[in-house]
């Protein structure tokens, strides 16, 4: 393990300083200026299409493709990976979380637009994803594998490998269980699921997912009301380390960027290509409404749930020297110190329910691009039973071998996307134009190819 962290730490620290956060952070404000600040001015419309019924029996609802984004969106991340940032960035990296994700709003908005208008037809189900567009799109069909390989590899495998891991670190921490043991339960329940398909897939996190959310960011509240008058301290302190002259001096502040963007990434996945995996799964009457919806999950994500474990982190005071640890055993304290012993039972439970459907989420992400790969079931059946190999590896495996890991490959899926949807950025910008026009009209919109000039590969969408 020791190689391979000396491998990628280094190709993470190029990657990530001097490629990726500069290229997130120029597409989303391009992305925003392009859209007319869609993340703001259609916000109540988010809210409305994401409740929106299925226009039909095909495919599945937007509410259901929220809550199987949402599934791999909440997980770890929003829980060990918030309390990592802070631990390794400070107080600050929360602001660059926040950054990342209001201008990952319309990067999402873009991007899952696209899976819409390219998604294809699989039997009463739709799907498609980045390695769809590339293909459909641009021809690009030997990228679409590359990416198709690559976004298996890293939600399958090395994103489950870390979901696991923070499971199996929070339960041997609170209950002393052993990994080995906590896998092999995870590997279990793992494959009782995804052996059923999408739908129960689909039945799974739309249960799962907003019920525990809803928990979580109540415990949250309750944190913050109970310490009302250190919170304007709080924001203080967060905008101050973002910006600070001590942070500057002392090389804090690069850190305290590159650790939001990293963890803010890792949480929303805004730009990452996998979302449009999900995006492209509803039935909808016009691919725009998921590209709100799937804006309104980065929300979602960041600003309420990863918000939720930064304030209870930062209240508590315990991230500063290191000795009450870092990632989902810093959570554990930070909100045990607050509410009493309890609360280190309760993060288990939670980190549990939420990094749980993460792996469903993910597993899913990965069987829609081994279907584009190959479509056959000896390959759907070899890629599950590596899932369930990856998922007792990695809770066993280090902590930063696995963060390591994940930051390496979704930087790598990252930056391939956002080439992508740079180029294909005119055709959602005519596709959201069109959303507007109908909508000002006060028609309920309807999407069809024949009315955006140049359109082709978009066999849904062409009746």
């Amino acid at each position: 393990m020791s190689f391979i962290n000396w491998l990628v730490g280094p190709m993470n620290d190029f990657i990530w300083t001097y490629i990726l956060i500069a290229f997130l952070l120029a597409l989303g404000v391009y992305f925003t200026i392009r859209t007319r600040f869609i993340q703001i001015r259609l916000f109540k419309e988010m809210l409305r299409v994401t409740v929106e019924k299925n226009p039909g029996n095909d495919g599945v609802s937007a509410f259901q493709a929220f809550t199987i984004s949402a599934a791999s969106r909440v997980g770890t991340g929003n829980i060990a990976g918030v309390a990592l940032a802070i631990a390794i960035g400070g107080p600050g990296a929360v602001f660059w979380m926040w950054m990342i994700a209001l201008l990952g709003m319309s990067t999402a908005f873009i991007e899952s637009t696209l899976a819409q208008v390219y998604k294809v037809k699989d039997g009463d189900n739709f799907r498609g994803g980045p390695a769809y567009y590339m293909k459909k799109a641009l021809g690009w069909n030997k990228l679409g594998v590359i990416f198709a390989i690559l976004l298996t590899i890293t939600f399958g495998f090395i994103f489950n490998s870390v979901q696991s891991n923070t499971i199996a670190q929070s339960f041997s921490s609170v209950f002393g269980f052993d990994t080995a043991i906590i896998g092999g339960v995870l590997v279990i329940a793992t494959g009782i699921i995804i052996f059923g398909g999408v739908r129960r897939v689909v039945r799974f996190t739309q249960i799962c997912v907003p019920v525990m959310a809803i928990f979580y960011v109540g415990i949250a509240l309750y944190v913050v009301a109970i310490n009302i008058t250190k919170v304007p301290e709080m924001f203080s302190l967060i905008v101050q380390s973002a910006f600070g002259f001590k942070e500057f001096a002392g090389g804090g502040l690069g850190i305290a960027i590159m650790q939001g963007a990293r963890r803010g990434l890792f949480s929303n996945e805004a730009g990452m290509g996998s979302v449009p995996n999900a995006a492209a799964t509803a039935n909808v009457t016009h691919p725009a409404k998921q590209g709100l919806v799937q804006s309104l999950g980065v929300f979602f994500d960041t600003i309420i749930v990863c918000s939720a474990t930064a304030f209870i982190i930062l209240l508590s005071g315990l991230y500063a020297g290191g000795e009450h640890g870092d990632g989902v055993i810093l959570t554990q304290h930070s909100l045990a110190l607050q509410v009493g012993d309890w609360a280190r039972y309760f993060i288990s439970v939670a980190i549990l329910f939420f990094a749980f459907s993460s792996i469903i989420g993910n597993y899913y992400y990965g069987e829609t691009n081994i279907e584009f790969i190959q479509n056959n079931s000896s390959a759907l059946l070899i890629y599950r039973l590596l899932v369930l190999v990856m998922v007792m590896f990695g809770a066993m495996m280090s902590m930063k071998t696995v963060w390591g890991l994940a930051d390496l490959f979704m930087g790598l899926m990252t930056i391939i996307n956002l080439v992508v949807i740079a180029v294909l950025g005119n055709v959602a910008f005519k596709v959201a134009n069109d959303f507007y026009r109908q909508l000002k009209e006060g028609k309920d919109p309807i999407f069809k190819a024949k009315n955006i000039k140049g359109l082709k590969g978009t066999d849904c969408w062409d009746d």
